[in-house]
């Protein structure tokens, strides 16, 4: 079954990728109550390889998958891969469960678009304008705004802060790292190839560190599964589409949108309603990521 031209447009994919990211921060808080964060990233790894495994056959009878060719694309794939999955995730899980809040964790991912951009301007040759340049700093400030009431610095250590810096500069490199030195690469193969390569490097940590202790319910197993099918393998893979199709710094700028979306559910769901401070932040993140993503039409078009 082939998929719709009009489901893989680039806006559907933009608030498909927000809207599923978004969503994690919540089914993530809800699974680590009941598995540290390696053992939580392997069980999602080891359902993640085991609906892929015959998923891929199902993709190769319809279209060929092309795997990497040679040693080195193997390793550019694979590489990418851990820094996407297994750094970039197991920093942030593990930075929350070590204590540190959910609005610092927001806070710092949040300056991913910034340094996107400035690794754009030296790797891709990517300039922004001066309008751009202001509406990623803008969507900084509006994160900051809307996460404002889930900062506690009193939390805040050592080990929690080098563990979400692990994580800010994993998924940095690693969109920019697949963007540059895989561009053509089969995303399915890619997707089967990172899975397993994330689950061979989680498992030994997760039996060695955290001994595997796992308390089953079903809040986890969902958890679970929605991170494995709309995070890891449809969100992930509408980022990297949309990073193939666009400049750096305007895809990663949606990020900015993903804490907004967080909270929309929160209220939803849960019924925690937006403080005003929450709402203004919103409006800027909003306003941040419309500069980032202008572009302008030249006079005489």
């Amino acid at each position: 079954m082939k998929i719709p031209a009009a489901l893989t447009t680039s806006p559907i994919l933009a608030w498909f990728f927000v809207s599923i990211w978004g969503s994690g921060y919540i089914a993530t808080k809800a699974g680590l109550q009941y598995a540290a964060p390696f053992t939580f990233l392997t069980l999602r790894f080891a359902l993640g390889v085991l609906l892929l495994v015959p998923l891929a056959a199902l993709w190769h009878r319809r279209a060929p998958l092309r795997w990497p060719d040679t040693p080195r694309q193997w390793l550019h794939v694979t590489l990418a891969g851990l820094l996407m999955h297994a750094a970039n995730l197991g920093g942030s899980h593990y930075a929350q469960y070590l204590g540190m809040s959910a609005g610092v964790v927001a806070l710092v991912l949040a300056a991913q678009p910034l340094a996107t951009a400035i690794l754009a301007m030296p790797l891709l040759r990517e300039r922004l304008g001066g309008w751009q340049w202001l509406g990623v700093l803008l969507g900084l400030c509006g994160v900051a705004l809307v996460v404002w009431h889930k900062i506690d610095v009193r939390a805040i250590t050592w080990s929690a802060l080098t563990a979400v810096m692990v994580s800010l500069v994993s998924i940095t490199i690693a969109t920019l790292y697949q963007r540059v030195f895989c561009p053509a690469v089969d995303l399915r193969a890619a997707t089967v190839v990172q899975f397993v390569a994330t689950l061979l490097l989680l498992a030994p940590l997760a039996f060695a560190v955290e001994g595997f202790h796992v308390q089953w319910s079903w809040v986890l197993l969902a958890a679970v599964a929605f991170l494995v099918v709309f995070a890891s393998i449809f969100a992930v893979n509408a980022l990297h589409t949309l990073m193939r199709r666009g400049e750096a710094t305007r895809v990663t700028a949606l990020l900015y949108l993903t804490p907004i979306f967080a909270v929309i559910l929160e209220w939803l769901l849960f019924a925690v309603v937006p403080t005003p401070l929450t709402v203004v932040g919103m409006v800027v993140a909003c306003a941040g990521v419309a500069l980032a993503a202008w572009r302008p039409v030249p006079v005489g078009a």
